[in-house]
């Protein structure tokens, strides 16, 4: 405990303490009053002995009580202050990661048990809450700190806006409930930001200029946060990282699960499982695949430790997580619901020493085995893409030109056909110069731009390379595209907000692009094939297989519903005349869904990950389940990220404008004056001494 003005207190007590003890032997001056006798008035003779002067004093409670509040006061002019830790700053933004890595069973409670992160993370920022400073006279401040809670997943909210009432805060943290999808910080910085109260920057060459009042950022998170340097706080505040979880956290986990079948027998369906391991020693796990819910393999696999290797830079090690990969081939022509789960060697139980759940299971809604009917637009007679075609094992294979093509269009005859292939034509823009859309279907494109596909076409592009193209796409996965050159090309600009993925980039742009809206998806290729170097590269022929088998298993379906996860929405459109439609969640009830009158819907924020069902009274599509009278839509979701399902707590965040190291207090020991609370001891001494006076008159 320090004294700021002790000497002040000194010399009050020194004059008041005596002042206060005179006045107890100083004598009372009375009225002279006749009476007829003094047997009834032995109290006041009493009193009069009290106060006869130099007498001895009595024990007198009130005079204890004045003494008491009198030497208060004086301690409180002495400013009496002790070290105590309070956050740094007056408006603190908390944000609280709720993540899927944030169910991680890592953390320990009070007692030493175990307790997920996400309730790690409450704690902490209950800690925070405490250790706001109070505004008014007790505090010695003219305001309080303020404080807003904001969640992150893959999308961020504001839990509590800009407060001083810690009981508020207190309920909006712990009602925060754990997510299942990736973490993004970078909407949860631009949301915290937004929130920013103005302030005007005085002494400036720009008159009436403003900026924001700083902020202390609190980042309450394990810290695996794929877009952290994507975020961008401000440059007057002041970022903060609560590390949760443990550095070495065990988890082995299903990052990948896709399936295809073979081209000459598609019955034959061969399921991929990917696996990683984020611990430090070899784990065996059992992957079993179920299909429609029954078990139907089980193979037992070992995955790899994580390992460190150096970096280029001296002294910085990288960390990577142990892979493994599994493979099953079964004989099946129907559609099916594809699970698979991972188990501990022999048992029925997850992985032992798992600490996340969420990632050992993974869900796949695979189409019906058919042979895909294909039908061709073009003005060419004879081309390198009529000879790729030509040998993949197709049911029918028509080619038309494209007045044919749009005159199909019109009598409804499009939907024979699985995939419909665009060979140096799109169609053409209305009269009001809008760019012509495709009708509803899949559709693979060379040579041009189509409307509708929140692509634009900004014209011509000259020679180019091929830059980098997505490997981990179902397209590109096979293929080698380094050699590739393109002569003559359209330049694509994708529209914001379309959704479009650019799967591979030359030099002058997109080269391949997968683009979808309600009831068309399409992969469009801009550059025509003759003006490339493609037609005599191997990869050419095995590019349009992929293309057409991943467009043709999504018969009359947008792309969204490939690879999804937590946090995204579905987008799709339902057959004409589809009625009483319901959506079933995992682990929830049928739910009533509202749908175009054309039959397109969407449902999302996706929330868990799992197999969604969406049902209908009415005609059903190629793909789709159907009963009496009805027809359903499956739809896989799947956690599916490495950076969230290697759950090792990093050491610290690096956004864009400034760095935060883990387990970096947010806290400071400031001094912390007591003399508010004085004066408040004083006026509840002053309250109960005059009670007590009140007490003996009555008496």
């Amino acid at each position: 405990m320090t004294w700021l003005t002790p000497w002040l207190g000194g010399v009050a007590a020194a004059v008041a303490v005596p002042l206060l003890v005179l006045l107890y032997f100083l004598k009372l001056r009375r009225r002279d009053v006749e009476v007829s006798s003094t047997f009834l008035w032995k109290k006041a003779v009493e009193d009069l002995q009290a106060n006869a002067p130099f007498q001895r004093l009595r024990r007198n409670i009130l005079l204890v009580l004045q003494l008491l509040a009198v030497a208060a006061v004086c301690i409180a002019l002495a400013q009496p202050s002790i070290k105590a830790v309070t956050v740094t700053g007056t408006r603190h933004v908390i944000l609280i990661d709720r993540s899927a890595s944030m169910s991680a069973m890592d953390e320990k409670d009070a007692r030493g048990g175990a307790v997920s992160r996400l309730d790690a993370a409450k704690q902490r920022a209950l800690g925070i809450v405490g250790a706001l400073r109070d505004g008014g006279l007790l505090s010695g401040r003219a305001s309080g700190d303020e404080a807003m809670v904001i969640t992150f997943d893959s999308q961020a909210e504001v839990r509590q806006a800009f407060t001083s009432d810690t009981a508020v805060l207190r309920a909006a943290i712990e009602g925060i409930t754990p997510g299942e999808s990736v973490t993004r910080i970078e909407e949860a910085i631009r949301l915290a930001r937004a929130h920013q109260p103005r302030r005007i920057v005085e002494d400036n060459a720009i008159e009436g200029l403003t900026a924001g009042t700083p902020l202390t950022i609190h980042v309450i998170s394990d810290g695996r946060i794929a877009d952290a340097a994507e975020a961008k706080p401000g440059p007057d505040d002041t970022l903060e990282f609560h590390r949760v979880g443990l550095t070495d956290g065990v988890n082995v986990g299903i990052v990948n699960l896709r399936a295809s079948r073979e081209y000459d027998n598609p019955s034959r369906l061969t399921v991929y499982v990917s696996l990683i391991n984020s611990g430090g020693q070899e784990r065996p796990v059992d992957v079993e695949l179920l299909i429609d819910g029954t078990s139907a393999r089980l193979k037992l696999t070992k995955v790899p430790p994580a390992t460190e290797r150096e970096s280029t830079t001296p002294g910085v090690m990288l960390r990577e997580v142990g892979r493994a990969g599994v493979v099953f081939q079964v004989d099946l022509a129907s559609g099916a619901a594809i699970e698979v789960r991972l188990r501990e060697p022999g048992t029925p139980l997850p992985p032992a020493e798992d600490v996340l759940a969420i990632d050992d299971r993974a869900f796949l809604v695979v189409p019906p085995a058919k042979r895909l009917a294909v039908l061709t637009v073009s003005r060419v007679q004879d081309s390198w893409l009529d000879v790729a075609l030509s040998g993949l094992p197709l049911s029918r294979l028509v080619k038309v030109d494209p007045a044919r093509f749009e005159q199909w269009a019109r009598e409804g005859r499009l939907g024979e056909f699985d995939v419909i292939v665009l060979e140096g034509w799109v169609p053409p823009p209305t009269a009001a110069g809008v760019p012509g859309e495709l009708p509803a279907g899949s559709y693979l494109v060379f040579g041009g731009i189509p409307g509708g596909l929140g692509l634009r076409d900004a014209g011509e592009s000259g020679l180019a390379s091929v830059l980098d193209w997505k490997r981990d796409h179902p397209v590109m996965r096979p293929l080698l595209l380094d050699r590739l050159r393109v002569l003559e090309s359209r330049r694509a600009e994708i529209e914001p907000g379309s959704g479009a993925l650019v799967v591979a980039m030359t030099s002058e742009g997109p080269a391949v692009i997968e683009a979808s809206s309600p009831g068309t998806h399409a992969i469009v290729v801009p550059f025509a094939i003759d003006k490339s170097t493609w037609a005599v590269d191997p990869s050419f022929v095995v590019f349009v297989a992929a293309s057409v088998q991943y467009l043709g298993e999504d018969v009359g379906v947008g792309a969204t519903i490939r690879d999804m996860q937590p946090g995204m929405v579905i987008t799709d459109r339902l057959p004409s005349g589809a009625e009483n439609v319901e959506v079933l969640r995992p682990g929830a009830r049928r739910a009533p869904m509202q749908v175009g009158a054309d039959g397109r819907f969407s449902f999302g924020p996706l929330p868990a990950v799992g197999v969604y069902e969406v049902s209908w009274r009415g005609p059903a599509g190629p793909t789709d389940r159907t009963s009496a009278g009805g027809a359903a839509r499956l739809y896989a979701v799947n956690l599916a990220d490495e950076h969230e399902s290697d759950i090792s707590a990093a050491d610290n965040i690096a956004t864009a404008s400034k760095d935060a190291v883990a387990n970096e207090r947010a806290s400071t020991r400031t001094d912390r004056r007591l003399w508010p609370w004085l004066l408040a001891l004083v006026l509840g001494v002053v309250m109960l001494e005059w009670f007590i006076y009140n007490r003996k008159v009555a008496i």
